[in-house]
């Protein structure tokens, strides 16, 4: 059994287009040494297959994401 741990500071990738204020979609996340889907709020749209960082959780199944460009991976 995997403890239960935060998404917060996970990378994922949007498999379904968020509509930023207007609604939800959602995001494939790299956590507890798999990938789960949660729904995803952001700030601004964000497209299929854009990558995101968990920034917040909003619930069990729920995030809050940011575009994310890896530094170290230009």
């Amino acid at each position: 059994m995997v403890a239960d741990v935060s998404a917060i500071g996970s990378i994922g990738v949007i498999t379904v287009a968020t509509r930023g204020e207007a609604g939800p979609g959602e995001v494939l996340v790299k956590i507890r040494g798999g990938s789960e889907a949660f729904i995803a709020w952001s700030p601004e749209p964000l497209d299929l297959g854009t990558t995101v960082l968990v920034i917040e959780e909003r619930g069990a199944r729920t995030v809050d994401v940011s575009a994310w460009n890896d530094p170290l991976n230009p």
